[in-house]
């Protein structure tokens, strides 16, 4: 054996024990979102303080920092591309970033957010902001010390959040890519509104029996390619996608009798993710080459499922006959074309993750708007309820009539997730422009769809994005994949091109 495979062997354990650990605490969260007593919250608070500052102790090693110079000064790596160069670059940008943060600082953030989520719980379902705002509070000094920590250039501390979702993205790349997407959403959802033609949106707010539900939603994740052998669906206040390594991948979602869209959207979405995780190369779990390239590549995982499949007509031509069996109350006498014309219909709506895909991703513009403005101390936490609203009634016209549908209604902050919003726009970004080189390569993807086939699909983003884990960057990947750099167009084509037919525009 090499001495530079001596090495990369000592650094890929390393790196797979921290990770293990960092599993360990996914476990106890996922726990706590899901059945652990509302009692417990405290002691689960130190649980993950504990484990948190140990898996921190264990990413900082010196020994890791020594090998990561070691092998770099050792100029064999090979391909830049290649598993061993690509595994040294990416560990040593999360070292780099782990070794500028105290261990006291990671403890505290985890113990804080473990505790607070257990508040905005409760103040979400009393419609009280006041009951979490003082948590916020605590939240935003710790994040603003995370960012000092990490450090900045231009005096924006919310970059330094925002990098560890979507590694070297700034706001104002940000701003740069969301200015012309708003002004075509803006342009669009005023040409629907003046169209007349309104879906008849009651359908879905039938009755649709929660068992039913469940059983029709897991036979959905399970036809686009979720392993159940490998996963499970359970409920949370907040639907989330949690992978604790090869062979368990958790998704959850929540469920009401009288809305179809949120729990089976909600599991296709989560799916997406799923997919992603389950497609991951299982024999790098704890390296880089095992793990997801960014948080925007993530969504565009989730929403391509959701929306570019799932919302799409050719899906519904094969499973709406299916859907009418599971709901024959419901959807019995409905016909397809209404049923599609009301799961597509586009209108100014309180709630993100049920918002409309042209809708959407005005949402996420307010919460990154609020977010640089809480970091940079131009918006006080006791403020957000009225910017909040302010915000809300300039983009889509109607005001939150509280604060559980309004300001309240995200997990996020009370996780500490701070950077991470943006992540969801240029999710849906790179989706559309994944799915365009998708149809490019099997044209008759529209086809199988209608006949219930999934797995083409599920294989070419397999293939094409999900094997390679961190092996190329986000604005690598999206060059390498549709051999063009990231842009908003293929996403407004998506848009109009869909909703032109649907609204007769």
């Amino acid at each position: 054996m090499t001495q530079t495979a001596e090495r990369a062997g000592e650094l890929y354990q390393l790196l797979t024990q921290s990770e293990l650990l960092g599993s360990c605490a996914s476990v106890l969260s996922w726990d706590e979102q899901t059945c652990m007593p509302a009692g417990g919250a405290e002691h689960r608070a130190n649980q993950l303080g504990l484990l948190a500052g140990l898996t921190h102790e264990r990413r900082t090693s010196p020994r890791i920092g020594e090998l990561l110079s070691e092998l770099e000064s050792g100029g064999d790596l090979g391909d830049p591309h290649g598993d061993l160069a690509s595994n040294v670059r990416e560990a040593r940008r999360t070292w780099n970033r782990a070794t500028k943060l105290p261990r006291r600082l990671v403890e505290e953030l985890t113990r804080t957010t473990s505790l607070a989520q257990q508040v905005w719980k409760e103040a979400r379902k009393d419609k009280a902001f006041s009951v979490f705002q003082p948590w916020l509070d605590k939240l935003i000094g710790l994040k603003r010390e995370e960012a000092a920590a990490i450090g900045y250039a231009g005096g924006v501390p919310y970059d330094a959040l925002l990098d560890e979702y979507e590694p070297g993205a700034r706001s104002a790349d940000i701003l740069a890519v969301f200015a012309p997407l708003r002004d075509e959403l803006v342009k669009l959802v005023a040409a629907i509104q003046s169209s007349g033609r309104q879906p008849r949106n009651e359908l879905l707010e039938r009755h649709y029996p929660i068992e039913a539900q469940q059983v029709f939603a897991e036979a959905a994740a399970k036809l686009i390619g979720f392993d159940f052998e490998r996963g499970r669906i359970d409920r949370s206040a907040h639907p989330f996608c949690s992978a604790f390594g090869p062979g368990d991948c958790r998704l959850t979602t929540r469920y009401h009798d009288h809305h179809f869209s949120s729990a089976f959207f909600g599991v296709l979405h989560e799916a997406g993710h799923g997919i992603y995780e389950q497609g991951l190369p299982p024999e790098a779990f704890g390296l880089p080459l095992g793990q997801a390239v960014s948080l925007g590549i993530h969504e565009s995982q989730s929403r391509l499922w959701e929306n570019f499949v799932g919302r799409g007509r050719a899906f519904w031509n094969y499973l709406y006959p299916h859907a009418r069996t599971a709901f024959p109350v419901a959807l019995g006498s409905t016909p397809l074309e209404q049923f599609y014309a009301a799961i597509n219909d586009v209108h100014p709506s309180f709630i993100r993750v049920e918002a409309d895909e042209v809708t959407y991703n005005l949402h996420i513009m307010l919460r990154f708007e609020l977010e640089v403005k809480l970091l940079d101390g131009s918006l006080a936490a006791a403020d957000v309820p009225t910017a909040w609203n302010e915000t809300f009634r300039n983009y889509f016209e109607i005001t939150p009539p509280d604060d559980s549908v309004g300001c309240l209604q995200d997990i996020h902050w009370s996780a500490g997730l701070m950077g991470y919003f943006p992540t969801y726009a240029l999710g849906n970004m790179y989706a559309a422009q994944f799915f365009e080189s998708a149809e490019a390569a099997q044209p008759d993807l529209q086809t199988l769809f209608a006949s219930g086939q999934f797995r083409p699909l599920k294989s070419w983003l397999n293939e094409q994005i999900h094997r390679h884990g961190r092996r190329y960057t986000a604005t690598e990947l999206v060059q390498v994949v549709t051999g063009r750099p990231l842009s908003a167009d293929p996403l407004v084509k998506h848009l109009w091109n869909k909703y032109a037919e649907l609204y007769g525009l």
